[in-house]
Order: C-alpha cells, then sequence, then structure tokens
C-alpha cells in the first residue's frame, strides 16, 4: 500500500445548469458557482488543512484561449488562497469598469474561474511530502477538449503497484509512483481509448474533423470509461473528474467506504464529502440530499444530463470506521446519531474500569471531536444511576427519610471539562 490507511481527504463537484446570465440577474454576481464552492470547501475545511485545489471548466471559450483553470496551495491559509486572486481581479474591475461585471464573454476570457463546471478539493497530509505537487487538481491538458481531463479524490488504494505496472506494461513511462498518478493515467488511457473508438468510426462516415471533434465531445460514454478503468481499483475512494468539453463524474468505491452526497435543482448539481456542507451552503434539510450509491458514478454530461450509472457491483457496505469516529463532522444527522450510540456502548467498560465507583470518578473527555460521543456516554450513565436509584427508592419505601431522599437523588455521574 501505498499511503497510510488513514489518509481522507475532502471534495466538492460542483456544475450550473443555467446560463451565467442567470445568477447574474438572479444573485447579482458572475461569481455565484465560485462561491458556492468556496463555502463547500470552507464548510469541510475539517477534512483538510494541509493543502488545498480547485479547478473549472469554462465552457464555449474561442479557440487560443484557455478553458480549464486550476489553482492550488499548500500553505497556512490554502482554501483563502486559491479564492483570493479570483476575488482580488473582479474587485479591482468593480472599482475601476463595474458595467464590465455584466459582460459574461469579457469576463470569460478576461477573468479565470468566471465558470460553469468546477472542481475542489482539500488535502489531508498524513504521509509523505507536503509540496505543492501532491496537492489535488491533477491534470492532464491535450489540444483536444475531450482528452483533457481534471482529477481530485479521497481514496486509498491497496494496489497501486499491480495498477502501475499496469499501466508500464502498457508501454506508459509514468513519471511519479503515488496512488493519484495511477488513477489518473489510468483514467486517461480509457479516455483516450474511447476518443480513438469514436474518431475511427466517424472517419469512417468520411465526417469532417471538426465535426468529428464535436460528435466525439457529445457521444463518448463516461460510464463506459469508468468501468474499464475501474475494474482492478482496490480500496476506498471517491473519485471525481472533469473532461475539457465539460463532462464531469464522480465514482464511489464498491464498498461504501468514502462517503458521497450530491443535491440537484434546476440551478446546480453539486456532489461533496459531507451531507451537512451541502445543507448549509443551499440551506437545505437532509432528506432533501442524496447519497450516492456504492459502486455508482454521478455523471454529468455538457448538456447538462445527470444520471447515475452502476460502474462496479456493489459489495456489503463497509464505511471507513475512521470516517465516521472522528473525522466528519458531528452534525451529520446520521454521524451524529452513530457517535451517541457508540459512546452510550462504551459504559459498561467504563463502569468496570472504574469497579463502579462513580462516587469518585470524574468523567470528561478529549479531543473536541469526541464531544458526541461523550454525550452519548453522559445519557447512558445517567440512565444507570436512575435504574440504582429507583431500586434503593423501592427497597427503603417503608422508612425513608428526607436525609435519605437526598442522599439517593444526589448519586449521579459527576462531568466536568478538566482534560
Amino acid at each position: 500500500m501505498s499511503e497510510a490507511i488513514k489518509h481522507e481527504c475532502g471534495i466538492v463537484l460542483l456544475r450550473l445548469l443555467k446560463p451565467l446570465d442567470y445568477y447574474i440577474d438572479k444573485y447579482g454576481s458572475p461569481l455565484w458557482g465560485l462561491n458556492k464552492l468556496y463555502l463547500l470547501m470552507q464548510k469541510q475545511h475539517n477534512r483538510g488543512q494541509d493543502g488545498a485545489g480547485i479547478a473549472a471548466v469554462t465552457f464555449n471559450q474561442k479557440e487560443g484561449l484557455r478553458y480549464i483553470n486550476r489553482q492550488r496551495s499548500n500553505s497556512s491559509t490554502p482554501i483563502r488562497d486559491c479564492f483570493t486572486p479570483v476575488y482580488d481581479q473582479l474587485q479591482n474591475i468593480a472599482d475601476t469598469r463595474p458595467e464590465l461585471l455584466k459582460d459574461i464573454p469579457w469576463l470569460k476570457e478576461n477573468i479565470p474561474f468566471v465558470s460553469e463546471l468546477f472542481l475542489g478539493h482539500l488535502r489531508y497530509g498524513t504521509y509523505g511530502n507536503n509540496d505543492i505537487s501532491s496537492v489535488h487538481p491533477f491534470i492532464i491538458n491535450n489540444t483536444w477538449m475531450s482528452r483533457s481531463i481534471v482529477v481530485a479524490g479521497n481514496f486509498n488504494l491497496t494496489n497501486s503497484d499491480e495498477l502501475f505496472t499496469d499501466l508500464v506494461a502498457l508501454g506508459q513511462h509514468p513519471i511519479e509512483t503515488g496512488d493519484t498518478i495511477t488513477l489518473l493515467e489510468t483514467i486517461a488511457n480509457h479516455v483516450n481509448k474511447a476518443n480513438d473508438e469514436l474518431y475511427k468510426e466517424y472517419k469512417a462516415q468520411s465526417l469532417p474533423k471538426f465535426d468529428i471533434s464535436r460528435k466525439i465531445q457529445k457521444e463518448i460514454d463516461i460510464q463506459k470509461i469508468l468501468h474499464g478503468a475501474s475494474q482492478k481499483w482496490d480500496g476506498g475512494y471517491v473519485f471525481c473528474g472533469m473532461l475539457g468539453h465539460g463532462d464531469a463524474f464522480a465514482l464511489r468505491d464498491p464498498a461504501g467506504i468514502r462517503p458521497a452526497f450530491y443535491f440537484q435543482n434546476d440551478e446546480v448539481i453539486v456532489l461533496a464529502s459531507e451531507r451537512p456542507a451541502i445543507q448549509t451552503a443551499f440551506d437545505l434539510n437532509a432528506n432533501d440530499i442524496n447519497e450516492l450509491p456504492p459502486g455508482h458514478a454521478l455523471i454529468i454530461k455538457r448538456n447538462g444530463n445527470v444520471s447515475i450509472k452502476v460502474c462496479k457491483t456493489p459489495t456489503e457496505p463497509k464505511q471507513c470506521t475512521f470516517e465516521r469516529i472522528y473525522f466528519s463532522r458531528g452534525t451529520d444527522e446520521d454521524i451524529y446519531k452513530e457517535r451517541k450510540r457508540l459512546g452510550a456502548a462504551l459504559m459498561p467498560y467504563v463502569l468496570q474500569s472504574i469497579n463502579n465507583d462513580l462516587k469518585h470518578t470524574i468523567f470528561s473527555y478529549i479531543p473536541n471531536t469526541a464531544l458526541v460521543a461523550f454525550n452519548g456516554l453522559i445519557e447512558a450513565l445517567r440512565d444507570h444511576c436512575n435504574v440504582i436509584k429507583k431500586k434503593r427508592l423501592l427497597e427503603e419505601k417503608d422508612h425513608l427519610s428526607p436525609e435519605m431522599i437526598d442522599d439517593i437523588l444526589s448519586f449521579m455521574p459527576r462531568f466536568d471539562q478538566i482534560a
């Protein structure tokens, strides 16, 4: 295994489903999508403080202009450093030529990240170097848009060495051995294969090359690409990607080890590692948000069509223990309830460790993320003490005095913040 098993990250995939003019008219900003990306990443800041990266695909760019933009940082304030350059440029325009803030063609040509499709990543570097080259997203650029690919993920593979060997056997010469580069090159190989097959098909129909390129962008089969690329992947992963022409995807491992949640309305489709981030960013209830099923891919075509497709056969669920006990925010409804149950389940072991001596024991917790489980333990201990108090009251009912009642009722666990 090339990475420590505890390696976790945070991801956001966001696609606007309306023209950018719509967001200016309704929300007053050409950066509504980027602003949502920023909020979603801030609300998942717990998932990574060692680095952050964002990438965007801009639709309908003229030839000669960049259509994929990327910003990465491994500073002590990585999220801010990714977004500040864009916001500073917009503020300068607002101060000098505010009329341009409604000129979408000009903004697309001159300001990066005035875009329709976004990918964000938060890095939790628990292994290796923390240099900028380790920060997602990763890009393979190509002058054919349907061959350009941007990827980022929350994953850990158990067989990256095998996948690397497979790439070498194809005749490739990968320049790195890490999981991310291996997955990127594996997907890129299948993207190129799909492009080649479609090109041959349309060339045999004597279509002009320009028309072939546009037709490939419409017809390329993302589900087929992901199914082929992921056949040997073994481990936990949620892997997101964008093709240069505007298709996008998120693929979850068949055991559901790594989390992924998504929401869609008529304005946006968004996927993130944690449900509360989406709830907060879009003011939603928990039941408004869906969990991406294990082994499935969320596929967003350039034309706005969204589908959930099976790419790998789902297996027995094996959600990451570290994720649910510690890593995710406790504001998620399911995570909160599970942590409380885990805390309550500790009660008999805690009582055993103190020989049931509640009178001389003070309970506390550490770290702060243990609070929810601690509350579960508190409730279980109180219930346990109530059972004992009830039993004593019934046993002494015939000769209870006010002092005895006070003594019995005072029997309860003591809690304090002393750690």
